[in-house]
């Protein structure tokens, strides 16, 4: 089984999402997290499967979320890095430009 970790944008991006939930409905944030974190242990358990989509970068959609997990693989270390919760409206292009 893998590990998995946040490079400091996609964390920021993860706690920004949270905090517009939290605003919102406290109820839709706490399930925000819940998918987040149980796509995130199905990840870890299966990392290659869910397509490679750029370069070394996988991407998991979120089930009831409009956004992706972009993550990568360390398969030395075991170890999943998060690069990017992406929501599907922003421009796709911007999507691996600081990856």
């Amino acid at each position: 089984m893998y590990s998995y970790s946040f490079i400091t944008r996609a964390q920021n991006e993860y706690e920004e999402i949270i905090d517009w939930y939290e605003e919102r409905s406290p109820k839709a944030a706490d399930g925000f997290i819940e998918s987040v974190e149980s796509d995130l242990n199905v990840i870890c358990e299966y990392p290659k499967r869910w397509r490679n989509v750029y370069k070394d970068n996988y991407e998991l959609g979120l089930k009831k979320y409009p956004y992706n997990i972009v993550y990568s693989i360390e398969e030395e270390d075991k170890h999943i890095i998060v690069k990017s919760i992406f929501h599907h409206k922003r421009n796709p292009r911007k999507k691996f430009r600081r990856l």
